[in-house]
């Protein structure tokens, strides 16, 4: 009875919370379970069948904010009734247990796999049909004509490839549309031989004279295909009857007729004229010779296989950290010498002119020049550097082909495929990208994803490291932080999908192959995100300076040095101005690079040129480490208010501070005592 209850239970709490439901059918070992996997991510569930030693998966899959309940089947050849499998895959489809059913086939092995779709538009179901290993069938040069086969099944035909996914979310939104009415289905039953045609007629027509309500919603002619293979649920439901004499003595004399015409029983004729259909399709819709892949799709495939595909994704990662450097450094010096000769000097004069030079008019400075210069040096150069590069992944559709290929990864830090491309738009700046983070599904979800962004190194924590290790220490050990911030990122992932309560649900995402991008596109994505960035974090950052502008002129910075000096000084070995530029870090990233300087010059003169002047390269590295690891800015932690609450938001503020300090104590001591810097 819990048996029961487990795989009833849940599937009318799926059907509850989605809009509606499908089921996936189709022969053994066509890809039915990986196609599964791919729809619902990790929010499947496994329920016993009562009474039967088969089990069925049930989970969800969400597309544009709908949400739809998937059934998988179990993998039969027919809809017989002579396996377990069989009949608990029967029951789900006559019982209507999905609204629409997507039915599996091995694009590579069609006339075998037909027989049991020519069974469903024989019942009058509605069907989409999904080609498998479409990609496999090009290879081995089976060509299929997928518009003439949608053409005469009158039902769509989608090719998918499993394992990487491609097809499925055409599969999700045909499904959508078909349900919301947007799509209609016009399948056309089977035509089958004259004689046989001309008896299921017979027969169709007597059983609507007699039978006035056919079991689960089928038509007389779906009853009278049912017959003539001799079903025995059927027959048996006809035999039990009252007024059913007369479909039972002509359903005889057609199968008499049909045994002395043919020399075989009506069962037997009726499955061969079936498998006689099956290749009459085949031979209209496949031909074998070369197919034609398009060079997009050749692109596509290189970088969603691991082999070829990880490679590219580290050249690519490697010529963004290039890009970055070179470009944006480029970008940054030459706004800031802009900025200080055509700018900077004459908001000098207002200032002083309107309040003499003293401490007020250098604290509004701090604010109105060195922080709006501090956000425009980063928001200009290093996010619009990145902001283009995004853009242009966007439009090409690598990203999706980075969804892909880091699919299973993700699945095992909680997340789905496509939380990927949220964290490396993080790379730009963890505001949007924590927005982005309204794609996931779930609460479990979003708290892990918002937390590997908050993780990834944005645009403003790479200039601390471009700025102080980069180019003072040596492009090595930037990298090398990024390779730590990694696998910190990994591990913090593992360990919130083990330990958080919850379940995340299946995200079905868009995926289009490659394309040219359009400049003007690129552009305009760009201007929005980079002009969204300057308006929420010029006026933190001008505030921010404001507050510290006030502490440094009025001498209050300098005490907190004091109760900072056990963890700055003792733990991470730095000096006691590191830890004041790493307390108003949390304002912007950036400006704890330009703090530091300026400290550096009040605390130990004007003979500081440069960082190294007072702090050594291993200084250096672990300040920029423990700059990356905390948490980003207070813009991030606005948006991450809003998305999350103030507890939990406030939970990865604390987490990251300790996490940072405690990565960047280690790193010190490893440094100590291995004394590479």
């Amino acid at each position: 009875m819990t048996a029961a209850l487990s795989c009833h239970a849940e599937l009318e709490k799926i059907s509850r919370d989605s809009k509606f439901v499908i089921a996936l059918a189709g022969n053994p070992n066509v890809g039915k379970s990986t196609i599964f996997n791919q729809l619902t991510g990790l929010g499947a569930v496994t329920a016993n069948y009562p009474g039967k030693t088969v089990s069925l998966n049930m989970g969800t899959a969400e597309y544009k904010g709908v949400k739809v309940g998937i059934v998988d089947l179990p993998g039969t050849y027919s809809l017989g009734s002579v396996s377990d499998d069989q009949l608990v895959a029967r029951r789900e489809i006559l019982e209507g247990a999905a609204e629409i059913i997507v039915s599996i086939l091995d694009a590579t092995n069609l006339e075998r796999n037909l027989y049991m779709v020519i069974q469903l538009l024989d019942l009058g179901y509605p069907v989409i049909l999904a080609l498998n290993l479409s990609d496999l069938a090009a290879e081995r040069n089976i060509c299929i004509d997928y518009q003439e086969f949608s053409k005469i099944l009158g039902v769509p035909v989608i090719p998918v490839v499993g394992t990487t996914g491609e097809g499925i979310e055409q599969v999700i939104k045909t499904c959508i549309a078909v349900h919301g009415g947007r799509i209609k289905l016009r399948p056309r039953p089977p035509r089958y031989g004259r004689d046989i045609e001309s008896y299921i007629k017979v027969l169709s027509s007597r059983i609507r004279k007699c039978i006035k309500k056919i079991p689960y919603g089928l038509t007389p002619r779906a009853l009278a295909t049912l017959l003539l293979e001799e079903d025995e649920e059927f027959m048996a439901f006809v035999a039990s009857e009252k007024n059913c004499g007369q479909v039972i003595k002509t359903l005889k004399d057609i199968s008499a007729e049909i045994e002395r015409t043919h020399g075989e029983r009506a069962s037997l004729r009726f499955v061969r004229e079936r498998h006689g259909y099956e290749g009459a399709i085949v031979d209209r819709v496949q031909t074998t010779g070369v197919c034609r892949i398009s060079l997009a799709d050749r692109l596509w495939k290189l970088t969603i296989e691991p082999l070829t595909g990880i490679p590219i994704l580290l050249a690519g990662l490697i010529a963004v950290f290039v890009t970055m450097y070179f470009v944006g450094g480029f970008l940054s010096t030459a706004f800031e010498s802009t900025w200080a000769a055509f700018v900077s000097p004459y908001i000098d004069g207002f200032f002083y002119g309107l309040l003499g030079e003293n401490a007020l008019s250098r604290t509004l400075l701090w604010g109105f020049n060195a922080g709006i210069q501090a956000a425009l040096s980063v928001g200009i150069p290093f996010v619009m550097t990145f902001y283009i590069i995004l853009a242009l992944l966007e439009d090409t559709g690598y990203l999706n082909s980075i969804a892909f290929l880091t699919d299973s990864l993700m699945h095992k830090l909680g997340l789905h495929g496509r939380a990927v491309i949220p964290i490396i738009a993080g790379a730009g700046c963890n505001v949007p990208a924590i927005i982005g983070t309204r794609v996931l599904t779930t609460r479990r979800e979003k708290i892990i994803a918002c937390t590997l962004i908050i993780l990834t190194p944005c645009s403003a924590r790479t200039a601390v490291i471009m700025g102080a290790v980069a180019f003072f220490v040596g492009w090595q050990f930037a990298l090398a932080i990024y390779a730590i911030d990694f696998v910190v990122g990994i591990f913090v992932g593992r360990t919130m999908a083990v330990l958080l309560p919850g379940e995340s649900s299946g995200l079905v995402m868009e995926m289009f192959p490659f394309r040219a991008p359009k400049l003007i596109h690129i552009l305009k994505k760009t201007w929005y995100r980079v002009k969204e960035f300057v308006l929420i974090a010029l006026p933190i950052i001008a505030v921010g300076s404001l507050v510290m502008g006030t502490l440094y002129e009025t001498q209050y910075m300098w005490l907190l040095t004091k109760p900072m000096s056990l963890i700055v000084e003792n733990w991470l070995g730095l000096p006691a101005v590191a830890g004041i530029c790493l307390l108003f870090g949390i304002l912007r990233k950036e400006l704890a690079l330009e703090l530091l300087l300026a400290l550096a010059i009040v605390k130990y003169g004007p003979n500081v040129h440069n960082l190294l002047s007072f702090m050594t390269r291993q200084q250096l590295f672990v300040f920029a480490l423990v700059t990356t690891l905390y948490f980003p800015c207070a813009a991030a932690l606005t948006v991450l208010v809003k998305e999350l609450g103030w507890k939990t938001s406030l939970a990865i503020v604390a987490f990251t501070i300790v996490l940072a300090i405690a990565v960047g104590g280690f790193a010190n001591l490893f440094l100590n005592a291995v004394r590479i810097l």
